[in-house]
């Protein structure tokens, strides 16, 4: 498994847990130290660090290859910075670097038949839908979720690659220090889900969310598809 943003409090979070389930796992970092994390009794994760930067999602395509599920996590949050370089910083990290990712991941060739099948689970934030104090990081989340409803179209047959959305309210991190839940708390609870088999792994305290996301997801869905097609 490879997760982006591993450096920051969920990716770290979630590699420990994945850890706990066996996996192996790739850190991807936009961070220039290469990524180290200890367990609960102190032992090091083995995991391999790999350095990157948004523009340059290409140049990981060969590590991508041996890749069964890829975790795109990372992101940036302004807070209220609306200036021009704010706008173009949200949308190249949250929403334009992530779809270069997801587009590259879809575009690997089919794994070999003794290969489990591809997931890709992509943290587009509860900002995806619901207020986060943060206009541009709602906006360049919005853009993320769209184009990701938009793409899963194109996702069907047993060998296609299956994408995951994960919808996550507010943890405590270094976007956010003031969010209400532990980063190792969410970390759980998606990996829970994953092993129900849940497809869209909603992890917040508010209620709203788990009403209003299934059917905004669901009517996206239905209204892109009739308005768009695959080339």
């Amino acid at each position: 498994m490879a997760v982006t943003g591993a450096a920051g409090a969920f990716g770290s979070a979630l590699l420990r847990r994945l850890h706990g389930q066996g996996a192996q796992l790739m850190a991807l970092t936009s961070q220039p130290t290469a990524v180290e994390l200890s367990d609960a009794m102190g032992q090091p994760v083995p995991l391999s660090s790999v350095c990157w930067c948004c523009g340059a999602e290409a140049a990981l395509r060969d590590q991508l290859l041996a890749v069964d599920i890829l975790v795109i996590n990372h992101g940036v949050n302004v807070q209220g910075d609306r200036s021009p370089a704010a706008v173009e910083r949200s949308l190249e990290v949250n929403a334009l670097s992530s779809w270069r990712l997801v587009e590259l991941y879809l575009s690997l060739p089919d794994p070999a038949p003794d290969r489990p099948r591809r997931e890709l689970w992509v943290n587009t934030s509860e900002a995806e839908l619901m207020p986060a104090v943060s206009p541009l990081y709602e906006i360049s989340k919005r853009l993320l979720g769209q184009l990701l409803s938009l793409r899963s179209l194109d996702q069907q047959g047993p060998q296609a690659c299956r994408i995951r959305r994960l919808v996550l309210g507010p943890f405590r991190s270094a976007l956010n220090p003031y969010g209400v839940m532990g980063a190792d708390f969410v970390a759980g609870q998606v990996i829970a889900q994953v092993r129900r088999g849940v497809g869209l792994v909603i992890v917040t305290p508010n209620p709203l969310t788990y009403l209003l996301f299934p059917l905004a997801v669901l009517m996206r869905r239905l209204y892109f598809g009739l308005t768009s097609r695959s080339h």
